[in-house]
């Protein structure tokens, strides 16, 4: 068994708007892409803790995390293994202090967000409209 880690990504959505974060353009896991917030968990750490953390970490944000939206399973260039669960959030507020791993930080309509995001987390948008748009 080779290098395996679980992820988390928060999908963090604030008046029907989700965050996009751009990343740096020498990243060498999709330079420039623009992705959700989020990250590797610590060993043993809980999930939802790993996702507030993250988002902390990421974009300065406090946030709720309400449901789960996706999971996804893929191998890294670098061969490392990742199971990944994604989470609807909420934005507990919208001051945004980005981290040094991304460049840009917008409030992206989800009506729109397809053309910026980057496609591993079209998913995401899709079960957000399908299942809690209206409802939180």
């Amino acid at each position: 068994m080779g290098d395996f880690r679980v992820a988390v990504k928060c999908f963090i959505v604030d008046e029907d708007k989700v965050l996009l974060l751009e990343r740096r353009p020498d990243d060498c896991h999709y330079p420039g892409a623009c992705e959700i917030p989020g990250g590797r968990l610590e060993l043993g750490e809980n999930i939802f803790d790993g996702a507030k953390r993250e988002a902390k970490e990421e974009t300065g944000l406090d946030i709720e995390v309400l449901n789960p939206l996706e999971v996804h399973h893929f191998t890294r260039q670098d061969g490392q293994e990742i199971t990944s669960v994604s989470f609807l959030c909420r934005a507990l507020s919208n001051d945004v202090r980005l981290s040094e791993e991304h460049v840009n930080s917008f409030w992206e309509p989800v009506d729109t967000c397809y053309d910026k995001l980057h496609k591993l987390y079209h998913g995401e948008v899709d079960n957000y409209i399908t299942f809690f748009r209206g409802r939180i």
